[in-house]
């Protein structure tokens, strides 16, 4: 009894599978024999669809085929300073003659060893313009770039821009195959994507995996809208591409997030319109320019929202605003939350920065703001990062019923850190503000955009109802925005 029920088992899988099969080998069928299926059929109305889409070729090994001439696996060469090496004894700084050798032992010198690195670009041009990462080849004597047909070919570096993280190479060859270039802005989350590039030096290597998120804003890396997939990507793919099902390329694969050093599920892509943008500044200038507004911001929090009469935490929230910058020149002031640039809605603090950087300096921006409870609208003339600083993320954000002690800045207090006014956080009890991450040493500068004169101002603000207070904060250096729930 039971070998007949494993018979019938075993039946009913194989017809499941070959049920399977004929379904998703319907469109590669179609397309290479358009009798093979009625024209009423689902396998072939799915054909017509995806077909009318121009979005899917037959399979990952169509986009491999096709596309894989154009990839490079890229090997690099340099040296690096090594640890100083005396000319004398190493002893310890105990030892009696430590001093003696300290000072009069021969000058120390440092060695120059040789370092090798390998990582991954496409062509995108024919006559040898090759893009990579920044990093792949920054501080490289000798770059070499191999095609996939075994030539060889010793590149020059036209241009590297650390910020975009994007690298222009090009070597002496004519006809090559080039990558198609796609738009990333149409791609979906969930859709696959392939990558190919050479993990560890294995040349060629294809991995495939969906878009997990798109315009991801990463620590230090506030000028790309990175696209995030789980590509299997692991060192040696950086500087490879990453393409769409319709075998374009749509981003530079640059980056993981990992705990092991190794993939983990986590990676990230240069949308590749970000990186053709540099391309063609470095190609036609040798440098890539870019807009700055002169201000730090950071995330409006429902708290925070709430406390501005925002009916939802949108925008981008000033912190402070640089002296002499093209935002001080227009008006714009700390507690002002941005929530347009030149007309596009600014849903989340990181959204800015490349928008920013992306227009040209020099130009005219309207930044739609909202101050004081109303909305403004202001005209900016951009001026040039030289900085790396477009708008930069800061850092992330006695009354009874705050649970603060506090007092007004001393005249010298004021000078130094100038500003107007403003109430040191001398002890953080248990309470709202606590909880809200105050400290001791903290200045605020403001209570819901009114000037911290007095420890009155605190009590005049709780005191009208509010249950919401966003507290201006000068903390060392930083300045942000606390957001603290009264009661």
């Amino acid at each position: 009894m039971q070998t007949k029920d494993r018979s019938l088992y075993l039946k009913a899988t194989f017809i499941g599978v070959l049920a399977s099969s004929c379904f998703l080998g319907g469109y590669a069928l179609s397309q290479r024999n358009p009798a093979a299926a009625p024209a009423d059929t689902p396998a072939s109305a799915f054909s017509r669809a995806i077909d009318a889409r121009g979005a899917l070729p037959a399979s990952f090994a169509d986009i491999a085929e096709q596309q894989g001439p154009a990839v490079v696996n890229i090997s690099v060469q340099g040296t690096i300073k090594t640890s100083a090496r005396g000319g004398g004894p190493q002893l310890d700084p105990r030892d009696p003659f430590y001093e003696f050798f300290r000072r009069f032992q021969p000058p120390a010198e440092a060695d120059d060893a040789p370092t090798r690195g390998t990582g991954s670009g496409f062509i995108v041009k024919a006559d040898g313009v090759v893009l990579t990462n920044a990093h792949v080849v920054a501080d490289a004597s000798e770059v070499t770039v191999k095609l996939k047909d075994k030539r060889e070919f010793k590149a020059k570096v036209l241009g590297i821009d650390k910020l975009s993280d994007v690298a222009v190479l090009k070597i002496d060859a004519k006809d090559l195959p080039t990558v198609k270039i796609g738009d990333p802005k149409t791609s979906r989350v969930g859709e696959w994507v392939v990558a190919i590039g050479s993990p560890f030096g294995f040349e060629n290597t294809v991995t495939a995996g969906i878009v997990s998120a798109k315009s991801r804003s990463l620590p230090d890396e506030g000028y790309v809208p990175f696209l995030q997939t789980d590509v299997a990507i692991n060192p040696g793919n950086s500087g490879g591409p990453l393409f769409n099902m319709a075998g374009e390329v749509i981003g530079i694969n640059s980056q993981i997030y990992s705990r092991s050093g190794g993939y983990q599920g986590l990676s990230f892509a240069i949308p590749i319109d970000v990186a053709m943008k540099v391309e063609g500044q470095l190609l036609a200038h040798g440098k890539v320019s870019r807009g700055r507004l002169g201000v730090t911001i950071q995330e409006v929090s429902p708290e925070l929202a709430e406390s501005f009469g925002l009916d939802k935490p949108a925008g981008a929230l000033v912190n402070s605003v640089d002296k002499g910058s093209a935002a001080d020149k227009a008006g714009l002031q700390a507690g002002d939350v941005i929530l347009k640039f030149n007309g596009t809605a600014i849903s989340q603090s990181s959204e800015l920065p490349p928008l920013v950087s992306d227009t040209a300096p020099g130009s005219k921006a309207t930044v739609s703001v909202w101050r004081q409870g109303k909305p403004k609208e202001l005209s900016i003339t951009l001026g040039q990062m030289d900085s790396g600083k477009v708008a930069a993320e800061s850092a992330a954000p006695q009354d009874k019923q705050l649970g603060l002690a506090v007092r007004p800045l001393s005249r010298q207090e004021r000078a130094e850190a100038q500003v107007a006014g403003g109430l040191v956080v001398e002890e953080v009890a248990d309470g709202p503000a606590k909880r809200a991450g105050l400290r001791s040493g903290d200045v605020i500068l403001s209570v819901n955009g009114e000037l911290a004169s007095s420890p009155d101002t605190l009590k005049s603000q709780i005191g009208q109802g509010r249950k919401k207070l966003a507290l201006l904060v000068l903390r060392g250096e930083d300045r942000l925005f606390v957001p603290v729930t009264v009661g």
